[in-house]
């Protein structure tokens, strides 16, 4: 038999040699295709094919949970809000008669109530009677003469929220608000 100098035809010679022995073995009876038995060899070496897959689903999964952590660390906030808010409402609708300085009594009670938000980073208005004062920080001294029995008080208060995953921020103009009117009789 002649050695073909080609590599291509190096490769056709192994190939109809291949095709030969195949035929041969599938003349004996129970004997498998000879290309049956590559692919069943193919198929059973599957050794790193985990690992594989594990580094695709991985960063997507790990993703995922991170933006459930955070959307159920903004819902949380909400919720630590809005009972601040109301406890606050409800503290200044009750200290009509004894505050001098209503809004800076109202925000302490409100940042008491919610120990888990920084304080610094809550907006804070007041209206009472139907007037929201002009504040100097969180303090509208003075302003308690704006306190009447038989009329609402409202607290709103609001807090930056952050829904950003691996630096992308998935709503950078979230803000988490929350307002609460009460009335005092």
């Amino acid at each position: 038999m002649k050695i073909p100098s080609d590599l291509s035809e190096q490769a056709l010679v192994l190939i109809r040699g291949l095709h030969r022995v195949a035929a041969l073995k599938n003349t004996h009876t129970g004997c498998q295709p000879f290309n049956k038995r590559v692919l069943a060899h193919l198929r059973r070496d599957e050794d790193g094919a985990a690992l594989v897959e594990l580094a695709f689903v991985l960063p997507l999964f790990l993703l995922m949970m991170l933006g459930i952590f955070k959307f159920g660390m903004a819902i949380s906030n909400q919720l630590t809000l809005t009972q601040a808010v109301g406890s606050s409402a409800q503290f200044l609708a009750q200290s009509r008669t004894t505050t001098t300085d209503p809004c800076l009594d109202t925000f302490t009670q409100l940042t008491n109530s919610a120990l888990n938000l920084n304080s610094q980073s809550i907006g804070f208005t007041v209206t009472m009677n139907g007037v929201t004062p002009a504040m100097t920080g969180n303090s509208c001294s003075g302003k308690q003469t704006n306190l009447k029995q038989a009329t609402p008080v409202t607290v709103k208060a609001t807090y930056p929220c952050d829904l950003s995953v691996y630096g992308v921020n998935f709503a950078p103009s979230c803000t988490l608000s929350a307002t609460v009117t009460e009335f005092e009789y």
